[in-house]
């Protein structure tokens, strides 16, 4: 039987459900400052004891005991040195989602919903005026829903973006890993199920669905367009139900940065927009109220604190995923170029920039096509390449088996080729330093 599709604000909705969060009561902190007297009010000082005078065999445990102290504590900093040594570490820093390692091992066991239904991710390449932080609010956050799924020993808790009217939500796959139940609560505290669609792990995105129509779809925008200072916020459930539809705001960082995280490289967007557990699959979001990253981890340090460190995977990525996942339930493998650039452009006309090829795999897509070292990439996919991201960006429009058209500069000369793409053997670095 088809299920019934059901509306915000029918009387057939669910009851709301209803939390009382109480905060705790903390006693009183009471701090007492004692000035000192001035010097002629002080009391006298007391006499100083005679010392007793010092046995040998005192001195004698006092060596025992110390050098005891000193075997225990070089055994100590051994075993630590040998334990750090047994854990991969990138210069002393570790990435971490939300507090908990992890596992690709850990099944999804949501109810499904079938993909391939015609349900599609629009990135809109324009934007409208800048808003104000009220304003990218009162946008956005009806869009923003608190994702919470049944594990076999708890619960794990996160937040997800509404991208469609009839109630697909974006969120990360670690959110719902290891789940065999789903609830999204929306902005009006109401609680509904939702259905797993798909998710990868690899790139730390999951779809969910739920029977809902006439939802406030977030609008996305495109992640290339960000440069570094921009004005960004951030919207989640940080450190739990309780704070959920917390704003914070910062500027990007950094982008295209290049994250090593349990094994592989994510591609990021770098931003000091505070994020903590619970902000995972929200959205960060650019100053006209638009998606433009899915919030997914931050950096944390075993020995010193650090903040303003968080990352997000950015829309430009987002879009080729999720549209896969929507269409076949699946990522699809991205296709590789087969060359390896510089990533910064050189000036080659008054007019023209470009990025030097500085090798060429041997039977890849670009050496078919032609493609030769000290070739400057200046075109790639109808887009102009001015530095590596380009040609990044432009990549990422295709599929393996499609073909993409590309401009070079050889000898003075522009001359074009046509890539016909294929699926990579193995990991390829695209940019050179």
């Amino acid at each position: 039987m088809e299920e019934e599709k059901m509306t915000v604000g029918e009387k057939r909705l669910p009851a709301e459900v209803v939390e009382t969060y109480r905060q705790p009561q903390w006693n009183e902190v009471v701090e007492t400052y004692v000035r000192p007297l001035p010097r002629r009010m002080a009391p006298p000082a007391p006499e100083p004891a005679a010392k007793a005078p010092v046995r040998k065999n005192r001195r004698k445990g006092l060596w025992i005991f110390l050098a005891c102290l000193l075997v225990i504590a070089v055994a100590a900093g051994a075993a630590w040195l040998w334990n750090r040594s047994q854990t991969p570490r990138r210069d002393g820093f570790d990435y971490y989602y939300d507090e908990r390692e992890s596992q690709a091992s850990r099944e999804i066991t949501i109810p499904t919903y079938p993909y391939g239904q015609g349900a599609v991710l629009t990135v809109e390449p324009d934007h409208g005026p800048e808003l104000t932080a009220q304003e990218v609010y009162r946008r956005v956050n009806p869009s923003v829903v608190t994702v919470v799924a049944q594990l076999k020993d708890g619960a794990s808790l996160g937040t997800g973006v509404i991208f469609t009217e009839d109630g697909y939500i974006l969120t990360n796959y670690h959110v719902l890993e290891g789940g065999s139940d789903c609830t999204i609560y929306l902005e009006n505290d109401h609680s509904y199920a939702a259905k797993y669609v798909a998710g990868d792990a690899d790139s730390d995105l999951a779809v969910l669905k739920t029977d809902l129509t006439g939802l406030p779809a977030a609008q996305f925008g495109d992640s290339e367009k960000l440069t570094v200072g921009d004005k960004v916020y951030a919207i989640g459930n940080p450190l739990g139900y309780e704070l959920r539809g917390t704003l914070t705001d910062g500027i990007v960082s950094a982008i295209n940065r290049d994250v090593w995280v349990d094994g592989r490289t994510m591609t990021l967007i770098q931003t000091n927009a505070a994020l903590n557990s619970g902000n995972s699959g929200g959205p960060l979001i650019n100053q006209y109220g638009q998606v433009v990253g899915i919030n997914t981890i931050k950096m944390s340090s075993s020995y010193s604190n650090i903040e303003g460190l968080g990352f997000a995977i950015p829309s430009s990525t987002i879009r080729r995923l999720v549209n896969d996942l929507l269409t076949s339930g699946e990522v699809q493998p991205e296709p590789v170029l087969g060359v390896t650039v510089w990533s910064l452009g050189t000036q080659l006309d008054e007019d023209l920039w470009g990025v030097e090829v500085q090798s060429v795999t041997e039977g890849s897509a670009a050496d078919k096509a032609g493609v030769q070292v000290g070739d400057f990439v200046v075109a790639a996919g109808g887009i102009d390449v001015s530095a590596s991201r380009d040609l990044l960006r432009a990549r990422r429009q295709y599929h393996v088996g499609e073909e993409m058209p590309m401009t070079l500069w050889r000898d003075g000369e522009l001359v074009e080729v046509t890539l016909v793409l294929e699926q990579a053997e193995g990991e390829e670095t695209p940019v050179a330093p």
